[in-house]
């Protein structure tokens, strides 16, 4: 069972539907309880970095995510999910996040239209992680992405995958058991469905261990 995290702040249906599509069994929950049962945990989200942590301290399960992050359970985020889970976002001036990856959260600084809005090329490094999560994905694919921030780690390793719009920034990190993208699968069609899909793999295979 994969918990999709209920917030306020994510696209909670099109996630949920994509997941489904992609063979997992989800269920939808703000519930301490169920987020502990579940094999895996999705952290969707759009919005502020400052809105999306205090509703997770509102609903008493942020330190529930970390804890089970922390243990070892697989953990997919997307777009604010991804951010989320740095030291600290400058958005709202400097707000701290959950920590789990050293870095920060930057907005960009070109001249280009912010928010990046729209589909956009994925280069992802060749490895044996990148191997299985990008499996029947093309180099260079194009994923939907909706952000004015991106992710900035403290260790240069975990980025796998990176994106172009004005400066390079990470699309992709992956880091043991946490997989953060910056783009939305679940509005990227068929490659994001196959992403999906690879990552409910990765699920399979650590079930399997």
């Amino acid at each position: 069972m994969v918990a999709v995290i209920d917030y306020d702040l994510g696209n909670l249906q099109s996630v949920s539907r994509a997941l489904q599509i992609s063979g997992a069994e989800v269920k939808i929950t703000s519930t301490s309880s169920l987020i502990r049962e579940a094999s895996a945990i999705v952290l969707p989200g759009v919005g502020a970095f400052l809105k999306g942590i205090e509703n997770l301290r509102k609903r008493g399960i942020l330190e529930v995510i970390v804890e089970e992050v922390k243990n070892g359970k697989l953990f997919l985020g997307i777009c604010l999910g991804l951010q989320l889970l740095f030291t600290r976002s400058e958005e709202h001036s400097i707000v701290l996040g959950m920590n789990l990856i050293e870095g920060e959260v930057v907005r960009f600084t070109h001249s280009l239209k912010i928010p990046h809005i729209g589909w956009n090329q994925v280069e992802y490094k060749e490895n044996e992680v990148t191997n299985r999560l990008f499996e029947n994905i093309p180099q260079h694919s194009y994923f939907y992405f909706v952000h004015s921030y991106y992710v900035k780690p403290k260790e240069e390793d975990i980025t796998v995958a990176t994106t172009y719009y004005g400066e390079i920034f990470p699309s992709v990190i992956v880091r043991n058991n946490i997989i953060g993208v910056q783009f939305h699968p679940e509005k990227s069609g068929k490659i994001g469905l196959e992403f999906l899909k690879n990552f409910l793999k990765f699920l399979k295979k650590k079930n399997a261990c």
